[in-house]
């Protein structure tokens, strides 16, 4: 089993120093390939990505309410480890963190001043806004999660496999195959997938901070700054991801969603609350009687920019994100039964976006064009010239650089222990050394990248590298189906 172990961390973490080293000496050729292979593919296969993420809702949803619903991730008398409140606290601030502060207030502005169809700056503007936001951030990339996380639970904790992505595919392709290259492949992938992510969002985390700090206290933004702040925050999330689940994330996790919930109530207090109730209710309302239509909406002989763009970018983006996001939640889900983990994994956490969306986003949009035109000059300000506009929007401002401070930690520590387990022949409990190994190495690439200016570069090199991960995705549901079939589901019913 070592030299199993290692051969997937040896070459991993290969193919991680080269490409990071290719972004960092000379971002602008990476980025030359990474843009015309991710253009290729939004263009070429944008409709493939539109089909892949609503089968995958359908599937979820499909076998949430099936005959299988009632059974356990773990053996039929095993409990969860954990509360509902904290679990989804878990799986909250490892499947969106940074990005729900980053974009809260910048998405549904973009979209109010650039729309598709509809004139800008207009009320009907305003209504697309809250509505794709809602539509990016809502069941899809949760459901695009579960179909990795689901699984990998099922075989995990009920089958007693390693928790490894290439364990779902062991009622496909046989255990000495999923073992074997194949395998092997799957989980370098994924292991890729996850770096170039979260090196992604910690840059851009990095950013963002750097902003907050800038436009509250006039803190410099330059390389000795982004440094500091990153050296200080690796601490911290090393700090954490070294004490384990139990005790570093756990905490941590509570504590974001504590913060996310007072910055959402205040903001919800003293911006204007009529109107953001209205902007949630609408924008729930569109959601329901527009969700299909827009899950295949793509021009046939017209322009796709917009929807190149946004979405398929985002449903890209999701799948990049979900071999990280899929293992976490997985490991946390022992004793959920397929039903509950399903609900609690789609529809909890997409309503904790509709509801940030709708404050923060209406908050910036009842300011008028003006303002909604100096916030998404740079995104990473954005929330910050959006809350210089209502009462106390300082100490709002200061929540929000906390909040990004935390997730950026849950986020990183949560990679962290996922690599580990993925590089470790799916320990459960990855050794402290690995962890430490995988985490300054997330942190230096993220640095480097960002100095070199190949954060938005890796983006789309991770996006771009990810296409493959979609069919792995698809072959996953039709393995787990092909296991779920053997279940004694009498000898469950008589289990209760």
């Amino acid at each position: 089993m070592i030299k199993k172990d290692n051969q997937v961390f040896n070459i991993s973490l290969v193919i991680v120093l080269i490409i990071s080293l290719w972004g960092i000496i000379s971002p602008e050729t990476f980025g030359d390939i990474a843009n015309k292979i991710f253009n290729f593919l939004t263009t070429q296969f944008g409709w493939f990505y539109l089909i892949s993420m609503f089968f995958f809702v359908a599937f979820m949803l499909i076998i949430a309410f099936s005959k299988y619903g009632s059974i356990k991730l773990g053996p039929d008398d095993s409990k969860p480890e954990y509360s509902f409140i904290t679990w989804f606290a878990m799986l909250f601030s490892a499947g969106m963190g940074i990005g729900l502060v980053f974009w809260g207030v910048a998405e549904p502005l973009n979209h109010f001043m650039n729309p598709m169809g509809v004139e800008a700056a207009t009320s009907e503007a305003a209504n697309f806004a809250i509505f794709s936001s809602f539509l990016h951030w809502g069941i899809h990339p949760w459901a695009n999660y579960a179909v990795i996380a689901l699984p990998l639970a099922y075989m995990q904790f009920r089958k007693n496999k390693p928790g490894l992505i290439s364990s779902i595919f062991i009622p496909l392709i046989g255990e000495e195959k999923a073992q074997g290259p194949i395998g092997k492949f799957i989980d370098i992938l994924a292991i890729f997938a996850t770096v170039a992510g979260v090196a992604t969002s910690l840059g851009l985390g990095v950013l963002q901070i750097n902003s907050g700090l800038n436009y509250l206290f006039n803190i410099p933004i330059n390389t000795t700054v982004h440094i500091l702040i990153i050296v200080i925050v690796t601490c911290l999330f090393m700090a954490s991801a070294i004490s384990g689940l139990d005790k570093g994330i756990k905490i941590l996790s509570n504590t974001n969603v504590a913060l996310a919930g007072a910055l959402m109530l205040l903001t919800l207090i003293l911006g204007p609350t009529l109107k953001i109730i209205n902007s949630l209710t609408n924008g729930i309302g569109m959601y329901l009687s527009n969700f299909i239509e827009a899950s295949f909406q793509i021009n046939a002989f017209g322009d796709n920019s917009w929807i190149g763009g946004w979405r398929i970018f985002y449903w890209a983006w999701w799948i990049a994100w979900a071999p990280f996001v899929g293992v976490f939640i997985a490991r946390i889900s022992k004793g959920r039964t397929i039903k509950e983990f399903i609900l609690g994994v789609s529809l909890v956490p997409a309503l904790g976006s509709f509801l940030w969306f709708a404050v923060f986003g209406a908050t910036g949009i009842s300011l008028g064009p003006e303002v909604a035109t100096e916030a998404i000059k740079v995104t990473e300000t954005a929330l910050f010239v959006v809350m210089e506009h209502i009462p106390l929007g300082s100490i709002i401002s200061l929540v929000a650089i906390l909040l990004l401070c935390t997730f950026f930690v849950t986020s990183a520590d949560s990679a962290t222990f996922v690599l580990g387990m993925m590089s470790r022949n799916g320990d459960l409990n990855p050794d402290t050394k690995t962890k430490v190994i995988w985490g300054i190495i997330q942190s230096m690439m993220a640095l480097a990248l960002m100095l070199a200016g190949g954060l938005q570069v890796l983006q789309t090199g991770s996006i771009a590298a990810a296409f493959p991960f979609a069919f792995v995705m698809i072959f996953a549901c039709f393995s787990f189906l092909k296991e779920l079939r053997k279940e004694d589901l009498n000898h469950i019913e008589k289990a209760k």
